[in-house]
């Protein structure tokens, strides 16, 4: 969901014009853009390295490093849906757009069986103060 609202907002933001440019042209436009993407692309990487972990790591670590994920991925979804309705402007609210069937219907997976506050409370319960297992852990 993440991949198709990037690239909806990139197509939609190389063919809206403004003051005769494109709005993919302006550099405030562009770090919005590179801020959503620094985390749906952390939010990957992070998903690679929780699969990792689920074959390699005991099953307490590899559930912390899911949980981990699911945090990451819901703020990553945050940061993404906001910047590209923003970019998108008024239309990304209209039913008839990609972008706000996207954004709805990835709700459900943001909130259940809980958000990003429980989530959090979880992982911390879990880990106390020892913090996550990484790859360069001794």
């Amino acid at each position: 969901m993440l991949d198709r609202a990037i690239d909806l907002t990139v197509a939609h933001v190389s063919l809206r014009k403004q003051f005769g440019q494109p709005l993919s042209s302006f550099q405030g436009v562009q770090f919005q853009l590179t801020d959503a993407e620094v985390e749906r692309s952390g939010a990957d990487i992070l998903a690679k390295y929780a699969l990792w972990s689920l074959v390699t790591n005991p099953a307490d670590e590899a559930i912390n490093d899911a949980l981990a994920l699911r945090l990451a991925a819901i703020e990553a979804a945050e940061v993404v849906f906001r910047v590209c309705h923003q970019l998108h402007g008024a239309v990304g609210f209209c039913d008839e757009t990609t972008l706000s069937w996207l954004s709805r219907y990835s709700q459900p997976l943001r909130r259940l069986p809980f958000g990003v506050s429980k989530t959090r409370d979880t992982l911390t319960a879990r880990l106390g103060r020892r913090g996550l297992t990484g790859l360069f852990s001794s």
